[in-house]
C-alpha cells in the first residue's frame, strides 16, 4: 500500500509498504477513509522537531475509517462499521489507566521511547497516512449514523477540545477570549459558543481564519498584528476575559494578561520548544487559575453523539481535502495559512 512515512530531518516520503494484517486477538483493520494533518505533524517535520516522533513510523493520528477484519477476540466491531479513532487508548492496565490518566499509559510512553510521551497511533506507532491502518478494538467507537468522513476526521482534535473545555466549566453570559483561530481554535470558538459564551473574542492574525472563526460562532475577531488586542478586550468585557485559551503555543503570558481578576486561562497551544517567562506577580495579584489541556480523555463517546448530530459547524473547519498524493501540498498550504483543516482521503 501507499504510504506517508516519518524518516527524519523534516522528511516525510511517499513509499510502499505492506498492508497490516491482523497479530492479536485485540487487533482491528480499518480501511482509512479520512485522516486529518495536524499541527503536530507539522512540528514533528519542523527543522529542529517541536515534537518527537519514531523514525519509520506511517504519520497520522486524527483518522477515521471503516472496519475490514477483526481478530478473534473482538466482539464489539464488525466489518462495515465506520468508527472513530482515540489514537492514545491506554493499556486498561497500568496504575495510570486504573486511576483515569490513560494518556499517561505507562506501557505506551514505554513504547514510544521518549520519556513523559504517550506512544501514540500516527507519532510512535503507524498511523493513518496510508489505505489501512491496524489498531487495538479499545481505541475504537463506533458511529451509529453515517457521518461524512471529512467530518468523521475530526474526532480527535474535536475530543481534546471537549476535555478542555470540560476542564473550565463554561457557563451561559461568560466572556473568552480565543487565542488563534486554526483548526483548533475554530473547533474551541463553535464548542465554547454550545456551551454559553456570550462574549466570544477571537485573536488571529490570518484574514481568512478570522472569517472562518466568525462563521464558528466569534462575537469578534481582532487582528492582534493592527489593533490593541487588550483595548478590545477590556472594551467587550469591562475589565477582562472570565476564560482564555491560548491554541498557539507561545502566548501564554498574553493570555494571563487577558483574563480578570480570578480568571482562568487554558493553556492548550503546544510547543515543546517554548519556554515563556512567567510573571509570578500576575498570577498571584490577580488570582489566576492556569490550567494545561492536553489530549482527548474519555470523550470520544460524546464526540461521536456530537458528530451524528451534525450540531456544531464542522464543515467550516475542513477547508481543502485531498488525495494522499498530494500530501506534501497540504503541508504547505498549512505552512503558508492558506488552509484551515486538510483533510486526506487515502
Amino acid at each position: 500500500m501507499r504510504a506517508a512515512v516519518f524518516e527524519g530531518n523534516g522528511r516525510l516520503v511517499l513509499t510502499e509498504r505492506p498492508e497490516p494484517k491482523i497479530v492479536k486477538a485485540t487487533d482491528v483493520l480499518l480501511r482509512v477513509q479520512g485522516v486529518g494533518i495536524c499541527g503536530t505533524d507539522l512540528h514533528i517535520l519542523q527543522v529542529p522537531p517541536a515534537h518527537p516522533a519514531r523514525l519509520g513510523i506511517i504519520q497520522g493520528h486524527e483518522f477515521t475509517g471503516e472496519v475490514v477484519e477483526v481478530g478473534s477476540g473482538v466482539r464489539e466491531f464488525s466489518p462495515g462499521d465506520q468508527v472513530l479513532v482515540d489514537p492514545h487508548p491506554g493499556c486498561g492496565q497500568c496504575s495510570y489507566c486504573r486511576d483515569g490518566y490513560p494518556d499517561q499509559c505507562s506501557t505506551l510512553i514505554a513504547s514510544s521511547g521518549e520519556p513523559g510521551h504517550p506512544g501514540t497511533i500516527g507519532i510512535f506507532s503507524d498511523g493513518g497516512f496510508a489505505t489501512h491502518v491496524r489498531v487495538p478494538f479499545y481505541g475504537l467507537y463506533k458511529l451509529r449514523t453515517r457521518v461524512p468522513t471529512h467530518l468523521a476526521a475530526l474526532a480527535e482534535p474535536l475530543a481534546c477540545v471537549l476535555h478542555s473545555v470540560g476542564k473550565l466549566g463554561v457557563k451561559p453570559g461568560d466572556a473568552v477570549v480565543v487565542l488563534g483561530a486554526g483548526p483548533i481554535g475554530c473547533i474551541f470558538t463553535a464548542v465554547l459558543k454550545a456551551a454559553g459564551a456570550s462574549r466570544l473574542i477571537v485573536s488571529e492574525p490570518s484574514a481568512f481564519r478570522r472569517e472562518r472563526a466568525q462563521k464558528c460562532g466569534a462575537t469578534r475577531v481582532v487582528d492582534p498584528t493592527k489593533e490593541d488586542l487588550a483595548k478590545v478586550v477590556r472594551e467587550e468585557t469591562g475589565d477582562g476575559a472570565d476564560f482564555v485559551v491560548e491554541a498557539v503555543g507561545p502566548l501564554l503570558v498574553t493570555a494571563m494578561q487577558l483574563a480578570r481578576f480570578g480568571g482562568t486561562v487554558l493553556q492548550f497551544g503546544h510547543d515543546e520548544l517554548v519556554e515563556p517567562k512567567v510573571p509570578m506577580k500576575d498570577i498571584i495579584k490577580k488570582e489566576l487559575t492556569i490550567r494545561g489541556g492536553f489530549i482527548g480523555r474519555f470523550s470520544f463517546s460524546r464526540v461521536a453523539r456530537i458528530l451524528e448530530s451534525g450540531e456544531l459547524p464542522l464543515e467550516v473547519v475542513v477547508t481543502h481535502r485531498i488525495p494522499l498524493a498530494d500530501i506534501h501540498k497540504g503541508i504547505e498550504l498549512l505552512r503558508k495559512q492558506l488552509a484551515l483543516k486538510v483533510v486526506v482521503e487515502p
